[in-house]
């Protein structure tokens, strides 16, 4: 049973909601401009810094592509979690997470504390894994 009331979870579901569409629209226009970017170059023969230059910008949205579905992927973990009651308990503690914390990041698997020495434990991860 959450230690959230029904109005923050509410809040929450739809902080989620949000940030789900936002991300699905991003990745969308990610796959559109790297498929308009392969069929405008067909048959276009740029030199050496016009293919440094397109590698470059095709790495950049692969990685931010890659970005937004491992957050993504981290949405549905939460909705989840609010289905089977676990949402807002620590994985590493069991105790409660924060409202605070959780209105701020809500995919957050972890109390602030037990994120502090995870991220202490995983010091080459970017970024935050809630």
């Amino acid at each position: 049973m959450s230690h959230l009331s029904d109005a923050q979870l509410h809040q929450l579901r739809k902080k989620l909601d949000e940030r789900e569409a936002e991300l699905q629209s991003q990745v969308r226009g990610a796959r559109e401009a790297a498929a308009d970017q392969v069929s405008g170059q067909a048959g276009v023969v740029g030199d050496q810094g016009d293919n440094a230059t397109d590698r470059l910008q095709h790495g950049i949205r692969h990685v931010e592509m890659s970005r937004d579905i491992e957050e993504l992927v981290e949405i549905e973990a939460a909705r989840r979690r609010m289905d089977d009651g676990s949402y807002g308990q620590c994985v590493d503690c069991h105790q409660p997470i924060e409202a605070r914390r959780l209105l701020a990041h809500p995919t957050a698997l972890r109390c602030a504390l037990c994120q502090g020495r995870y991220e202490q434990m995983h010091p080459s991860r970017l970024r935050d894994p809630g």
